[in-house]
């Protein structure tokens, strides 16, 4: 669910500018899945642009106030969304904790990384859902510590209907700053893409795996 369609216009394009999101429906990328796709996106690269880097956290942090005031943690997921997560924890002034990819192979073997107890309500925060797998794992381990998980807020999405079952069977509500729709609004009014590029770039979100082959 987009939080705000304002907000999602306005980060859609930050993301274009920051070259975050890079769209090339003529040269494809390979992801490592093996898919083609026309879209590559790293949103670890917004944390150069001191501007973007803060509108994406008070938008973030505007979001908790409004959706989940009873917030007593921010999570970040390992690794893309641990330097967003504590931006966010810093506009809210709340205790930041996060979630590794797996638990480590020594010391402690800790798959959440800070201080998380059963009594924190969580809102956890995360760069991009693709199929949404690894951003429920990272639920799954806070829930395992007995925290309560109030939802999930990403910076955006590709829109996989994938990810939203996972999301609906994990019963964990879902908001995303922007998406794959706005940001080809985005790219087309400022064209950087052109009308003749939408049909494969809309076709690409109905059957990602078979694109391009």
């Amino acid at each position: 669910m987009i939080y705000n369609e304002t907000i999602a216009k306005q980060i859609a394009l930050l993301l274009l500018e920051a070259k975050a999101v890079k769209l090339e429906p003529n040269k494809p990328f390979t992801w490592a899945s093996g898919w083609k796709s026309p879209i590559y996106c790293d949103n670890r690269v917004t944390l150069s642009y001191p501007l973007t880097r803060k509108i994406i956290a008070q938008s973030f942090a505007a979001l908790c106030r409004k959706h989940y005031p009873s917030t007593t943690l921010i999570a970040g997921v390992a690794t893309g969304a641990i330097a967003h997560g504590i931006l966010v924890a810093e506009e809210l002034q709340l205790p930041f904790a996060y979630i590794r990819a797996s638990a480590k192979e020594h010391g402690m073997g800790n798959m959440i990384e800070g201080n998380v107890s059963a009594n924190d309500k969580v809102l956890v925060i995360e760069d991009l859902i693709s199929t949404g797998m690894s951003s429920l794992r990272a639920v799954d381990a806070l829930k395992s510590a007995n925290a309560e998980v109030l939802g999930m807020a990403a910076i955006f999405t590709y829109g996989f209907e994938k990810a939203s079952l996972s999301f609906k069977e994990k019963n964990c509500n879902l908001f995303t700053l922007t998406n794959y729709y706005f940001l080809l609004e985005a790219a087309l009014e400022t064209g950087y893409i052109s009308s003749n590029d939408m049909d494969s770039l809309n076709s690409w979100l109905t059957n990602p795996a078979e694109w391009g082959k």
